[in-house]
């Protein structure tokens, strides 16, 4: 997997060296020798990942750190301190400046390469969540990178499996009181328990005495309801060839033993922001999706929801044999509504007229906006016969009842007229055009009233039933 990696040293032989090893492994490399300049490289977005030195004159890389991570537009940037500080301390200031990881001077190259293929793919993935939620910003939805580059990782959810229990019960004091730690010995307990509880990280034991904790975080990373939630290696010094494994089957971050309290903290609130940040992007995504699916004044399904959904049903009861049947309603002399109250009060009809028309229909029947004051309901398993008794139904209970405009002002009474089509091995649009065919048919016989197209014979008006039985 091939990315753009920015290299920042002020010391050339330091930039060459690191240059050549990931040019080798195709990556595409840019270089800088300060800070400044790293700075104006990510702005502009040339970048996936940044490996950056700590010392450097001017800004210093902690610096360097903590001003992406406090820009929205670059805060998803990756970013890996290269140093030759190896001290606990050195490690906690850098993760506390944002920093994702570190590689300590003379760098390892298989660690380097594990690293950056690890954050490759991250990158790969948030890059298509902050694309997705650019195009959602446009649609009005609200801008999502500044909520998400809020989060400060506090307040997580942990689920720690470990079965050495000094250990487990080091790791659990240190978190507490600022995150909620579950804690489970048996790795297959904590695998069923991680499926189903809403966790926003996991830290998994290396050394588990009964089960394979690589396999572990593997099936984790492979169960869809916990693949996006991000995996903490706890790990012993002599483990080095079992993390880089790790990190190829999409492992987020580990730690060495003896554990440092500090660096602990650290890592785990950075991977709780990353996966947080993750979650505020596709949340908004879902919005946007939603956006482009239902309308907005009635919160019914729009008509671009029922072209995908009407194509699924008629297709799927073709195949089956099944019957499935359809209605189009309009709104009586609607414009006069607008024109006479206003446009507030024809909302307010609108509004009550879904809610109303959704308590008449059955439970298994799709209900849509199709555009104005047209409407649609799709009713699976329904020949037209007792599509024309639902119909009847909403018919009879639209009209039985006033709508109020607003609470100082008297309510009116409209009626709705219908066209009701059964689906006759016809492609959807074909339905579509028979139901609205026989709206049509109604309009033209006065209104307020129910016509029938079953697909070969043309459509007839269709007087009603006193009695309804709706199934």
């Amino acid at each position: 997997m091939s990315a753009r990696v920015l290299v920042v040293d002020d010391i050339l032989p330091n930039l060459k060296l690191l240059e050549a090893r990931l040019t080798a492994e195709y990556f595409e490399v840019l270089t800088a020798t300060n800070g400044a300049q790293a700075l104006k490289i990510c702005a502009r977005g040339e970048c996936d990942i940044v490996l950056l030195d700590v010392m450097m004159p001017g800004l210093n890389g902690f610096e360097v750190c903590r001003q992406l991570k406090q820009d929205p537009a670059t805060s998803h940037i990756p970013v890996v301190m290269v140093t030759a500080l190896d001290q606990a301390s050195d490690r906690v200031a850098g993760l506390e400046a944002g920093a994702d990881d570190f590689l300590t001077k003379p760098v390892d190259e298989i660690a380097l390469l594990a690293r950056v293929h690890s954050l490759a793919r991250l990158r790969l993935v948030l890059d298509e969540l902050r694309s997705r939620a650019m195009r959602s910003a446009k649609l009005g939805v609200d801008d999502p990178f500044a909520k998400a580059a809020a989060d400060n990782g506090a307040d997580g959810r942990i689920l720690l499996v470990d079965d050495r229990r000094s250990s487990a019960e080091a790791i659990e004091a240190a978190l507490r009181g600022d995150h909620d730690v579950e804690l489970r010995a048996d790795p297959r307990e904590a695998l069923l328990e991680a499926a189903v509880g809403d966790y926003d990280l996991f830290i998994v034991s290396l050394g588990l005495t009964s089960y394979d904790g690589l396999r572990l975080c593997s099936q984790i990373r492979s169960i869809d309801a916990t693949r996006h939630i991000p995996t903490l290696a706890i790990a012993e010094a002599e483990d080095r060839g079992r993390i880089l494994r790790g990190l190829d089957l999409g492992l987020n971050d580990f730690l060495l033993r003896p554990i440092d309290r500090n660096e602990l903290i650290a890592r785990v609130r950075t991977q709780i922001r990353r996966k947080r940040y993750a979650d505020c992007l596709r949340q908004n995504v879902e919005a946007s999706i939603e956006m482009a699916a239902v309308d907005p004044l009635t919160g019914l399904n729009n008509r671009r929801s029922l072209d995908v959904c009407l194509a699924d049903l008629v297709d799927q009861a073709g195949r089956d044999s099944r019957p499935l049947s359809l209605m189009i309603l309009d709104i009586d002399r609607f414009k006069a509504v607008n024109d006479s109250y206003g446009h507030e009060a024809g909302d307010r009809i609108l509004n009550g007229f879904a809610a109303r028309v959704k308590s008449l229909i059955r439970g298994v029947d799709l209900f849509f906006r199709l555009s104005g004051d047209e409407f649609v309901v799709v009713m699976p398993d329904a020949r037209i016969e007792q599509g024309a008794k639902i119909a009847e139904r909403v018919r009879s209970g639209v009209a039985a009842d006033q709508f109020r405009l607003a609470a100082e002002r008297s309510a009116i009474g409209v009626t709705v007229s219908v066209g009701v089509a059964q689906s006759a091995d016809d492609a959807y649009p074909e339905l579509l055009r028979r139901a609205d065919k026989a709206l049509y048919r109604s309009k033209q016989n006065g209104r307020n009233r129910i016509s029938l197209d079953a697909g070969q014979s043309p459509a007839e008006p269709f007087a009603g039933l006193k009695a309804i039985k709706v199934f």
